[in-house]
């Protein structure tokens, strides 16, 4: 008899186990149902995001759930815009061992990852970037070194985190690293084991803006695959003359250093890669004999001390690099007889409630690949500093084709109508379901890891019954934000005068401060086309030149300093009533930007 009681309390505590364990796993599926949809369609690709996540992760101890880890078939995961995601949590490495792209943004993850997240042997983009990452110890880091945690590692994006030093042995963890950017940290100097020879030998792109570097090694020369180098707004004093030795570097960005070598700042300031490098080797080492050396020395002294008079009795106040500097004119809404306005309708509160926008003129887009670089750095933009269209979305328009005043308002699906780039007429309920079906059939071919292109963005809209719209004058939309724009207004090689919009559903201040990037980005891209426009036409030119005659009408656009200033006209935002929400340019605005901006009012 005892031992059937026994057994009886045996079976019951089993089934209230059995029980216990199935509520929990229908707990989970009601709280994660992404997750079951993607096991079951065995998918490969996976995108969290959304109002609701936050306290789902919250719920799960800030990390993610575990039923995640078991979907083996994982190419993509992307968790993005948690405040509460503050560890990725254990059995990541070993439950997606196919796992391709990671991408953890604006997320809450530091100080360090615990555990660290490899080995992930099949990773190949890895984007951290946005967090509260302080340090990447080994054991709380990337993956181990030994053997390599993160072999197929190509791309790493760290930016906007709080790092003060990089892991030692990143380059033995990510031995084949293409892209790495650390912009916006606090770093100070870079390990030497990262520019050791043979470390890094296919990384092309180093991005460390907006640190705190003081120091750059001559061991740079190593990095033999290096293209792009971005260490802007540093404290650097000095560029070692063996980075001309790097055989492929195409671009150096080293603005907003305070170089010793004064006539280096101002060509870091104005000139292109080519001539800064070719400075570099012609001055860092023996370019020049040690008397005609001393010379020159002897010279720059006598030159700064005769700046310093002219400065000091008033005379060289316009004598500030102006070859080098970037000229933005601010055009007040009094002072402009024709301003564009942007009415606000109270629909938009609830989907996308935050819209600044402005108008540049002065943009030359004809030359060579103008029109594709500036389009180029809009993609940029917006993959960065708008975090994939999820923080903020960029519009700009061909102004000719723009017929103000402009309604900023929200509308039903079935009741939107745009003519998208690229594409023919349609009701945005129709579009966003053709993409939908696009998406789906990307997701269907064997080599797509992710889908691309406006796909990308579909998730946005999810829940939204009503869509952000901009429409013209004459009532047609010529924004869709943040899925596309207006074939009406596209931007061509003849477009001159530009206007620009940024739409949150964040942040207003955010949309100003893309604003200030896209200007200056704009500013940027002008002043070298033009510079690149002279170089052509004097070498078309050149028998005159060699006699001593010059044409300073050269660009009809330029002032007396051979500059091409764009004007930034003031766009004013009301509501349907006529009060003022916001303006753009404010005195508030384009007022951190680089020292070689100068911004006229």
């Amino acid at each position: 008899i005892i031992i059937s009681g026994t057994r009886r309390k045996g079976a019951a505590l089993r089934k209230r186990r059995t029980v216990g364990v199935m509520a929990a796993a229908m707990a989970v599926s009601e709280a994660w149902p992404e997750l079951e949809l993607a096991e079951r369609e065995r998918r490969r690709e996976l995108l969290l995001t959304g109002p609701g996540l936050e306290e789902r992760v919250k719920a799960a101890g800030g990390r993610l759930p575990p039923r995640l880890f078991t979907l083996p078939l994982l190419h993509y995961l992307e968790v993005s815009g948690c405040g509460s995601l503050r560890a990725p949590g254990p059995g990541l490495a070993q439950g997606l061992p196919q796992l391709h792209s990671l991408v953890l943004r604006r997320n809450a993850l530091g100080p360090g990852l615990s555990p660290e997240l490899g080995p992930l042997p099949a990773l190949r983009v890895l984007d951290l970037s946005g967090n509260a990452l302080e340090t990447l110890p080994p054991g709380e880091g990337l993956g181990p070194a030994e053997p390599p945690g993160l072999p197929q590692l190509q791309s790493l994006n760290l930016s906007g985190n709080r790092l003060r030093e990089l892991p030692a042995d990143l380059a033995r963890c990510a031995p084949r690293l293409q892209s790495l950017n650390l912009t916006g940290n606090c770093l100070d100097s870079f390990p030497a084991e990262l520019f050791r020879p043979g470390a890094l030998p296919l990384l092309s792109e180093l991005a460390a803006a907006d640190n705190c570097l003081r120091e750059l090694s001559p061991d740079i020369a190593h990095l033999a695959s290096l293209k792009t180098l971005d260490l802007s707004n540093n404290q650097l004093t000095e560029i070692p003359a063996e980075l001309a030795d790097c055989p492929k570097l195409k671009e150096i960005n080293f603005r907003g250093n305070r170089l010793r070598d004064k006539r280096l700042e101002k060509m870091v300031g104005g000139c292109q890669t080519k001539s800064i490098l070719e400075y570099l080797r012609a001055g860092g080492r023996g370019g020049r004999s040690k008397g005609r050396q001393e010379g020159s020395e002897k010279e720059d002294r006598k030159k700064k001390r005769d700046r310093k008079q002219r400065r000091e009795s008033g005379e060289g106040e316009e004598e500030v690099a102006d070859s080098a500097r970037l000229m933005l004119k601010v055009l007040h809404v009094s002072e402009n007889p024709t301003p564009l306005t942007v009415r606000v309708s109270p629909e938009v509160r609830d989907v996308r409630p935050y819209i600044v926008g402005a108008v540049v003129r002065g943009m030359d887009l004809q030359p060579g690949n103008a029109l594709r670089r500036f389009l180029n750095s809009q993609t940029k933009l917006h993959d960065d500093l708008c975090e994939k269209r999820t923080a903020a979305t960029i519009a700009t328009h061909d102004l000719q084709a723009v017929r103000g005043p402009l309604l900023y308002a929200a509308r039903p699906p079935e009741d939107l109508k745009i003519v998208p780039l690229g594409r023919k007429e349609a009701k945005a309920k129709e579009l966003v379901r053709q993409l939908q079906l696009e998406a789906e059939e990307q997701r269907k071919q064997k080599k797509r890891q992710s889908v691309s292109g406006l796909h990308r963005y579909l998730h946005l809209l999810d829940g939204k019954e009503n869509y952000p719209c901009l429409v013209d004058a004459e009532g047609d939309v010529i924004s869709f934000p943040p899925i596309t724009n207006s074939e009406k207004t596209k931007i061509k090689r003849t477009t001159c005068s530009v206007f620009l919009e940024v739409t949150s559903a964040t942040s207003l201040q955010l949309c100003k401060d893309i604003m200030d990037s896209l200007v200056l980005k704009m500013a940027e891209l002008n002043k070298s086309t033009s510079e690149n426009k002279e170089e052509d036409m004097l070498s078309g030119t050149e028998t005159d030149a060699s006699h001593g005659l010059s044409d300073p009408n050269l660009n009809p656009r330029a002032g007396k300093d051979g500059q091409c200033p764009l004007v930034v006209e003031q766009v004013r935002v009301v509501d349907l009533e006529g009060s003022l929400k916001v303006v753009y340019p404010s005195k508030a605005d384009l007022v951190t930007l680089p020292p070689y901006v100068t911004v006229v009012r």
